[in-house]
């Protein structure tokens, strides 16, 4: 009953903060229920300092939500899969290059510059930390989470092959990027010495290798499942038995579940979409799968916003967070760039690509949730600090000027 009420409470005020949006505000979806619900979060502390209870309440609520879990083990695999399933492949095929390179080389590439930075920055901060500590940090920092974006960079009028860039890219390192938090964890968990490059290498192929292989077998098997039949209510439950059956599959396997959404993704809404299902089963999937993509990213930015209520604030920590900032945006940069300049020679990149990118490349819920993961003595609350400076950053600034960057830019 206590699970039943949160999600209630969770539902109906992205469902009232999604109607002030639309009526109101007329921001993008998911940025306009964000920035209410920090205005409520706001609010809530301003009437805590008349009615305290009003404020130990809301917080107890928000502390009783397991906002990693709830991201990482549940909604992660469907915002993948609802992703994936509305690609192109053909167009993304055309990008692979690009799209390869961008979610793991330039993954790898902003993880090791912002472990970097971050760690002189802590130093001079006198807020020593552990340099393999800030590699973690930059490898949940590092994956791109553009979604709140795509819908207006379309209304900018970016070209189609920079949208599948950046789609391609968000699908993709997101499960990439949870591989190498995962690598770098149990690096920070047993010690530099005592973990090997090898060992290292192996649990990135397990899971990244394991995690693309159940993705194929999950897409196919779906396939050979619904060419049979022609009933859309039963074709839209296999859909779901795909995701929720296959990511549990995948963490028994102990291979990369966002990578395996993907790939099934992708083969359910190209092969299976076109050659085997009826053009009213296509419908229903479609539809099914866009509302569950909004409805979730709704309540996810939801409590994002809502999360600033239990963040540890510190006054060290906030200054801390806003000169990470740059880091971050360099970080992007040069993982841009550096790739782009390499790939120019056989592929082509639109002009201004890099700005774009860079500007685009926005950080979410899966950085906050990656941060909470984190154990105390891990330095976990300078960390969930600055993730949550550099996505509100990222959301509200970044989401809100990307259109107007891009038409700026565009020739």
């Amino acid at each position: 009953m206590q699970l039943y009420n949160a999600v209630a409470i969770i539902t109906v005020l992205a469902a009232l903060f999604g109607y002030i949006n639309y009526r109101f505000l007329r921001l993008p979806d998911i940025i306009g229920v964000m920035l209410i619900s920090l205005v409520a979060s706001f609010l809530i502390f301003i009437l805590g300092l008349v009615q305290p209870g009003i404020f130990l309440g809301a917080t107890s609520f928000i502390r009783g939500i397991d906002f990693y879990t709830i991201l990482i083990k549940i909604m992660l695999s469907f915002l993948l899969f609802a992703g994936a399933i509305h690609v192109n492949a053909r167009n993304l095929r055309e990008e692979r290059a690009s799209v390869l390179t961008f979610s793991t080389i330039s993954v790898l590439i902003s993880t090791a510059i912002v472990g970097g930075l971050l760690y002189l920055l802590c130093r001079a901060f006198q807020q020593p930390v552990s340099f393999v500590y800030c590699l973690l940090f930059g490898a949940l920092i590092s994956p791109t989470d553009p979604i709140a974006v795509l819908s207006i960079l379309r209304q900018a009028g970016i070209p189609t092959t920079l949208e599948i860039k950046i789609t391609g890219e968000s699908l993709f390192n997101d499960g990439i990027g949870i591989v190498v938090f995962l690598c770098m964890y149990q690096v920070a968990e047993a010690g530099i010495g005592h973990l090997s490059a090898g060992n290292v290498l192996v649990l990135f192929l397990r899971q990244a290798g394991g995690g693309l292989l159940l993705g194929a077998a999950l897409g196919y098997a779906g396939f050979l499942l619904l060419k049979t039949i022609d009933h859309y209510q039963v074709e839209v439950m296999i859909t779901l038995a795909i995701v929720m059956g296959g990511y549990l599959l995948a963490d028994k396997l102990e291979v990369s579940g966002p990578l395996a959404m993907v790939v099934a993704g992708l083969i359910t809404g190209n092969k299976t979409r076109v050659t085997a299902m009826s053009a009213i089963s296509r419908d229903y999937i479609d539809k099914f799968w866009s509302l569950v993509d909004s409805l979730l990213n709704a309540l996810l930015f939801l409590m994002i916003g809502l999360e600033m209520l239990v963040i540890p604030f510190q006054p060290i920590l906030f200054w801390l967070g806003l000169a990470s900032i740059p880091i971050v945006l360099l970080a992007r940069y040069v993982s841009v760039s550096l790739p782009i300049s390499l790939l120019k020679y056989n592929t082509c990149f639109e002009k201004n690509a890099i700005g774009v990118l860079t500007w685009g490349g926005l950080r979410g819920g899966l950085s906050v949730a990656l941060a909470l993961s984190i154990p105390f003595n891990m330095s976990r609350d300078l960390f969930v600090v600055i993730t949550y400076i550099i996505v509100l950053f990222s959301i509200l600034v970044q989401g809100l000027t990307i259109g107007r960057f891009a038409r700026k830019l565009s020739p």
